[in-house]
C-alpha cells in the first residue's frame, strides 16, 4: 500500500472516528486523546504526542480547524492550513487518529471520543482544560 494513503488515512471525521473507536474499543484498547492547533510544529509539540501516546494504545489527536484557530491567534493564522497541519500530525507513527474541529474548544470531540486518557501539555492548568475532570 503506498505510505502516503496510509498517514493520510489516519485523518478521518467524526463518523469513521466512531466507527474506529467502537472496534478499538471491542478490543478494549486504551483510548487516548490530546489536542491543539499544532500551526509550526516543533520539538515540544513531539515530545507531548509522543509522551501521550505512550499513556495507552491508541492516541487520537484533535486538530483546531483553520477558522478556529484564527478566532483563537489572530487574523494572520494559522501559519499552515488544516489538511498540511493534519499530515505532519498524521506521519507520526504513535499518532492514530488525527480529528479536526471548528469549535474553539474539543469538549464536543472529547465528549464523543470519551477518552480513558486526556493528555495536555505542562503548561496548562487542569481548570483551564477544555473536558478536564
Amino acid at each position: 500500500m503506498d505510505k502516503l494513503a496510509v498517514v493520510k488515512g489516519k485523518i478521518v471525521d467524526e463518523k469513521q472516528l466512531q466507527r474506529k473507536l467502537a472496534a478499538w474499543r471491542l478490543g478494549n484498547q486504551k483510548i487516548v486523546f490530546t489536542n491543539g492547533c499544532f500551526d509550526i510544529l516543533h520539538a515540544g509539540h513531539v515530545q507531548s504526542l509522543a509522551g501521550a501516546a505512550s499513556f495507552g494504545n491508541r492516541l487520537i489527536v484533535g486538530l483546531n480547524s483553520d477558522a478556529s484557530v484564527k478566532r483563537l491567534k489572530s487574523e494572520s493564522r494559522p501559519i499552515q492550513n488544516q489538511d498540511a497541519r493534519a499530515l505532519l500530525l498524521a506521519a507520526f507513527h504513535f499518532v492514530d487518529l488525527v480529528v479536526i474541529f471548528e469549535e474553539d474548544t474539543p469538549e464536543n470531540l472529547i465528549h464523543l471520543v470519551n477518552p480513558d486518557v486526556m493528555v495536555k501539555g505542562g503548561d496548562y492548568k487542569i481548570e483551564d482544560i477544555a473536558g478536564a475532570q
